[in-house]
């Protein structure tokens, strides 16, 4: 068919393998709320996220949390066991209906030596989870709290890397967005109510991003 790739004979098939169950790997779906690991628990499969959003957190002795990702389609995590961890270091929860594919370590090691296409997906996959680690720590150290919500705001609504930004439709509360970008709920909420007068944000039922938000990040 014209304007189709055919894929080379013999190659492997990454969407096949990431969305179906195998061997060694499995289909499982999350309500909203529901822990997909714990914090503590043991580390022995990477998880591949299909549909849904993830909340990453991690919580102190004194039982403090913070939000430390938020994650979408096409994100793999849990990727620790196989660089040695045995344990958790933070707590999945699904923030709606979820479908993941869990691929056990000693699977996920042999498919990332064994299928160049498949280690390619993955390590472009890291490399920006690394280049985002390094954005979230210069925000944080550098921006100020107002900026730092835009930001997150900007990121939540996938600001770039889709034609407009989106409706939020899982919800994302105050407290959480406190916790993200280290700050109280009272403070967000003045910010988010100054973003709401300015034409940034708006919410009627759902929370919807302008692309205009990003005049908070770029003005000194």
């Amino acid at each position: 068919m014209i304007g189709t790739k055919a894929k080379k004979p013999g190659s492997f098939d990454v969407e096949k393998y990431l969305g179906t169950a195998g061997i060694a790997r499995k289909i499982a779906t999350y309500d909203k709320g529901q822990h997909i690991f714990s914090q503590g628990g043991p580390c022995e499969s990477v998880l591949y996220l299909q549909h849904g959003r993830v909340k990453l957190t991690i919580g102190s002795s004194s039982g403090k949390e913070a939000v430390i990702a938020l994650l979408y389609a096409g994100d793999f995590f849990g990727e620790g066991c196989i660089a040695g961890q045995s344990f958790r270091a933070a707590t999945a929860t699904a923030l709606e209906p979820t479908t993941v594919t869990v691929i056990e370590k000693q699977e996920m090691i042999r498919v990332i030596h064994e299928k160049h296409e498949f280690s390619d997906r993955f390590v472009s996959h890291m490399l920006k989870r690394n280049v985002r680690v390094e954005e979230d720590l210069t925000d944080q150290l550098f921006n100020s709290s107002e900026k730092r919500l835009a930001r997150i705001l900007l990121l939540i609504a996938r600001y770039g890397k889709t034609e407009q930004p989106e409706t939020i439709v899982a919800k994302v509360s105050q407290e959480m967005l406190a916790e993200m970008i280290g700050t109280t709920r009272s403070r967000v909420s003045v910010f988010m109510n100054k973003f709401r007068r300015l034409g940034y944000i708006e919410y009627n039922g759902e929370l919807h991003i302008n692309s205009s938000l990003l005049h908070v990040i770029l003005h000194d």
